[in-house]
């Protein structure tokens, strides 16, 4: 650091704080959460951190200085979480008969306890769904007290638990051959699944809704928040993640169809829990098609894509959208898929 000032010097230090903290996050996708739940906290900073070393990277490169280089080559190192993270480009939307529309949405229960100051949210919400006509629509946090009814549409709504909280529901335009519940245990959270025929081919739907670390993301509520607590609540949430994608893995594993897996997995992409549900075999739509940040959960700081539509690689992708439409705290995806 010869030759910086001291106020320079303050900022390259903090420069390689959040260096170090990106280039450790690289790894956590291949740590277990039951092993390492404090550090597994750190895949939710990962979109700032990466935000942080771009500001990082231009400030010393308008000021010419080599320290740039530090930022930089971490960027490059993860050159894949960039591109996880934002789309630079992404494919138009392609026009196929064969095409299969593909939506998942976390409703928040149809704004039950007016979160937004509405009283026609779940009437929108039906306007928006009959607006993009998807061919299988996938509800998270869906009110089993106060269904939906979708003409034209199949559906199946597990009886999982009785209360209004965290119901899944999937609606097909295709006939439903078979379907069931994954039951997540001790928690409202579950996961469903429908195995639909369109012409010839039978496809499996799974809709997950993982655990919710439950904390709020409003500044004033965050302040009340002590950074202990912050991360042991958060540990133990990615840790009930990890036993609810162990059960469904294990269901998986013994389906023979081609599997699109849609939901909110209250992770991102740069999680442990996401790599164990993408696996091998399936890729994920956003990827391939999406277009800037993809967020997908209206948090203030920086964009979090936490809700995922990952198809099986037999599956091409002809198109994905991320709406800006306000009627949750979650967005509305949608991806185009062809088998």
């Amino acid at each position: 650091m010869k030759g910086l000032k001291f106020g320079s010097k303050v900022i390259f230090v903090i420069n390689s704080l959040v260096a170090f903290l990106l280039l450790v996050s690289y790894i956590l996708p291949y740590i277990s959460p039951k092993n390492f739940a404090t550090l597994s906290v750190l895949s939710l900073s990962v979109p700032l951190l990466i935000l942080l070393n771009v500001i990082f990277f231009i400030y010393w490169l308008l000021r010419v200085k080599k320290q740039l280089l530090l930022s930089l080559v971490v960027l490059l190192l993860g050159w894949n979480y960039i591109s996880s993270m934002y789309k630079f480009s992404s494919s138009k939307h392609i026009e196929d008969s064969d095409n299969i529309s593909v939506m998942s949405y976390n409703v928040r229960l149809f704004n039950l306890y007016s979160w937004i100051p509405s009283k026609t949210v779940k009437n929108d919400i039906v306007d928006f769904i009959y607006k993009e006509k998807p061919d299988i629509l996938c509800l998270q946090e869906y009110r089993k007290d106060d269904p939906i009814t979708l003409d034209g549409y199949y559906n199946y709504n597990a009886t999982h638990n009785d209360s209004v909280k965290r119901g899944q529901v999937i609606f097909s335009k295709f006939p439903i051959l078979n379907s069931g519940s994954l039951e997540f245990p001790n928690t409202f959270n579950n996961g469903i699944f429908v195995d639909i025929v369109k012409q010839k081919d039978t496809v499996r739907i799974y809709n997950l809704h993982l655990q919710s670390s439950g904390i709020k993301t409003d500044v004033e509520a965050l302040k009340n928040e002590t950074s202990n607590h912050l991360f042991n609540q958060v540990g133990s949430t990615f840790k009930l993640q990890q036993e609810q994608v162990e059960l469904f893995l294990k269901h998986k594993s013994k389906c023979k169809y081609k599997t699109i897996v849609t939901g909110d997995f209250n992770n991102t992409a740069y999680s442990y829990i996401y790599k164990e549900i993408k696996g091998d075999d399936l890729i994920d739509t956003f990827e391939k098609a999406g277009n800037g940040f993809g967020k997908t959960y209206d948090f203030k700081f920086f964009p979090l894509r936490i809700d995922f539509i990952l198809a099986d690689k037999d599956f091409t992708v002809n198109g994905f959208k991320t709406y800006d439409v306000l009627l949750s705290d979650h967005y509305p995806i949608k991806a185009i898929l062809k088998l």
